[in-house]
């Protein structure tokens, strides 16, 4: 998927993409838990939920900020415990696609 997945949201209804695009800011701010681990837990729940894309989107964003790719598998062995098998296999195709 290029470009920016909400586009048609924020054609169609600005304030409902606004929102979104401030809980994303407001989720992912350093606070308690740093912006990486905030990634991290990200990337397991996307994992858990077999949500490829959104694997892959979050690694690009963990890569940019200097996670490693031994902790992105860590967090996906977090999702393997939760989730079991079905949240490895999407992450190995969105992994495929960025390494």
């Amino acid at each position: 998927m290029n470009g920016n997945p909400l586009e048609i949201i924020q054609k169609l209804d600005n304030d409902l993409y606004e929102n979104v695009t401030k809980t994303r800011e407001m989720t992912f701010k350093q606070g308690a838990l740093s912006t990486k681990t905030k990634l991290l837990i990200a990337i397991a729940l996307d994992a858990s939920k077999g949500a490829q894309n959104g694997v892959k989107n979050l690694v690009n964003q963990a890569l940019k900020i200097g996670v490693t790719k031994k902790e992105i598998m860590e967090s996906i062995r977090v999702a393997n415990y939760i989730s079991g098998a079905s949240s490895v296999y999407p992450s190995a195709y969105a992994l495929k696609e960025i390494f």
